[in-house]
């Protein structure tokens, strides 16, 4: 409780002084712009007054030079006498002392004036109370971690009856890294969070959107998740396909060498969900992605013995016979998800097999569940995929 309560004395006095720095920012830009324009109206108003009154100056400056050199003429001696009254006499006829400059009428004189809404105060004193919350509890909390292979399910929900979510946004940090990072924003109350090294610690924290709101809510109380699970990858050396960095994305090269690409290892353990994303390409009859008991080379499709799988055109098979049931054809960006259990053991099997496993195949909103007859114990199988031509590209998890 101390923890989170001066954590958010601190986010509140930092949005403050930070609301409180750019207020006045905008203020003194505004107070700025205003300024200027009344320097502009100014100086072009009062341009032609200007000039007006230098003329009018300019003829009063001569006007009175001029009633100087009649005073002179005037009161002079009687020999030059007669020499400035005929040179006052040509200056006189030449200056114009009735024509004076057009002066603008009164109304037509600018008189500036600010003009300030009052309202904006109480407006702004209105946002400013309303603006901000403080929330006892975050509106939604982590609920579960579920362990994948190099990766981690993680699930949230809603705590809040009256809280209406219309998006999540979920965050994580590896260990106690500073910065937590964006990994899913969206409608989902869960996510798969991949590339997670197993046996280190993560943390996570989710917050919402309020539906028709812009700000997201508190964040939730962060929780560690790991997995140990290592990550599902492909087995590299093929020459028809080129990996990822971390292996775990197969794309099919132009290289007319075909087979089947095989996981590294049997990683898929019964009880869990293997994932295939695929981008797709040119598809063929002899498309194959699926489990498998056991490597096999010499094969370019596993629609053989000992494995289970769908074609790219939905077709489904097991131990190399095609079932009735038949699923969409595979298309771009959609998965492709195994469940496998075990199903305890009965009767000895017409078909000679004395270990089952329970197959459920999904692909766009669509299933096939049968059971698989082994002749051996085996819960951890391999995955595989085959394609015939280039183009596809697969994303294992």
């Amino acid at each position: 409780i101390r923890e989170s309560a001066t954590l958010t004395r601190d986010v509140l006095e930092q949005h403050f002084n930070d609301l409180k720095g750019t207020l006045k920012k905008l203020l003194d830009e505004r107070l700025m712009s205003l300024l200027q324009e009344v320097d502009a109206i100014e100086q072009e108003s009062i341009k032609p007054l200007d000039e007006c009154q230098k003329l009018i100056e300019h003829g009063v400056s001569t006007a009175n030079e001029l009633l100087r050199e009649g005073e002179s003429a005037v009161h002079g001696d009687v020999g030059s006498q007669n020499e400035k009254l005929c040179s006052f006499t040509k200056k006189a006829l030449h200056i114009q002392l009735d024509s004076l400059p057009e002066v603008p009428s009164l109304v037509d004189v600018p008189c500036l004036s600010a003009q300030l809404d009052d309202c904006l105060l109480t407006i702004l004193k209105n946002q400013i109370f309303r603006h901000g919350t403080v929330a006892s509890r975050p509106p939604v909390q982590l609920e579960e971690f579920v362990e994948k292979p190099g990766g981690i399910l993680v699930r949230w929900c809603k705590v809040d009856d009256d809280f209406i979510p219309q998006d999540y946004r979920l965050q994580y940090r590896k260990g106690t890294a500073s910065h937590f990072e964006d990994v899913y924003v969206g409608s989902e109350t869960e996510f798969i969070v991949l590339h997670i090294d197993p046996n280190v610690d993560y943390q996570f924290r989710v917050c919402a959107r309020g539906d028709g709101r812009q700000e997201w809510s508190p964040w939730s109380i962060p929780q560690t998740g790991h997995t140990t699970l290592v990550p599902h990858e492909w087995t590299t050396g093929l020459e028809g396909y080129s990996l990822s960095s971390r292996r775990n994305i197969a794309l099919r090269n132009d290289s007319q060498s075909c087979g089947v690409l095989y996981s590294k290892a049997p990683t898929y353990v019964c009880g869990q969900t293997l994932t295939f994303r695929q981008t797709v390409g040119q598809p063929d009859r002899r498309d194959s992605l699926g489990v498998c008991v056991e490597q096999q080379n010499g094969f370019d499709s596993l629609q053989r013995d000992k494995a289970v799988c769908i074609s790219t055109n939905g077709a489904v098979f097991v131990n190399g016979k095609e079932m009735t049931n038949q699923l969409p054809a595979v298309t771009s960006g959609s998965t492709v998800t195994f469940d496998m259990e075990v199903v305890p053991l009965g009767p000895p099997s017409n078909e000679g097999g004395n270990f089952k496993l329970r197959v459920t195949i999904s692909s766009n909103n669509r299933e096939v569940v049968f059971d698989w007859v082994l002749d051996h114990f085996c819960v951890s199988l391999y995955f595989g995929c085959s394609f015939s031509y280039p183009g596809w590209k697969v994303l294992v998890f």
